[in-house]
C-alpha cells in the first residue's frame, strides 16, 4: 500500500467494505473496537432492495466514519441472480446448493473495489464482512 495510514485522534484508519447487513455492520464494531477511524465503502450494484443500502447510511453515521462512499456498480448486466434480474426471491430459505440469490463475483468486484478505495485514503487495513453461503 502507498504512502502512510491517515491517522485520526491517533486512530489508524481502515476502509469497511459496509453493504448495511448483520455481516458488515458487525465487522464494522469490531473494526471500530480495534481502534480504526473508518472510511465506509457501499456498493449500489443495483439490487433489488434498497433496505441495507439505508442501513449503511444509518450505520455509517453511528460508527462516526470519515467518510461514507456509494459507488453505483451496475451488475444488472450480468443477471444470473434474483438480487440482481428478474428471478423470484425465495422465501422459506436456502436449500444446499448456492442460493438463487447469489451474485456470480459479488464479493470478488467489490473487495477490488474497497483495496483501491483503501489505497486512495490511506487506510492501512481493510474490513468485510461476508456470508458462508455467499461463497
Amino acid at each position: 500500500m502507498a504512502g502512510p495510514a491517515k491517522i485520526s485522534n491517533g486512530e489508524r484508519s481502515a476502509v469497511m467494505l459496509l453493504s448495511g447487513g448483520l455481516d458488515s455492520m458487525v465487522a464494522a464494531g469490531i473494526a471500530r473496537e480495534q481502534g480504526h477511524s473508518l472510511h465506509v465503502l457501499t456498493i449500489d450494484y443495483n439490487q433489488r432492495h434498497r433496505r441495507e443500502l439505508e442501513a449503511a447510511e444509518r450505520i455509517a453515521g453511528r460508527l462516526g466514519a470519515l467518510s461514507h462512499v456509494v459507488l453505483p456498480v451496475d451488475l444488472r448486466r450480468f443477471g444470473a441472480s434474483a438480487l440482481t434480474d428478474d428471478i423470484e426471491v425465495p422465501k422459506k430459505g436456502v436449500g444446499a446448493d448456492i442460493p438463487v440469490t447469489y451474485v456470480p463475483g459479488r464479493n470478488l468486484i467489490f473487495l477490488s473495489l474497497t483495496v483501491g478505495f483503501a489505497e486512495a485514503s490511506g487506510a492501512s487495513d481493510i474490513f468485510i464482512g461476508v456470508n458462508a453461503l455467499d461463497y
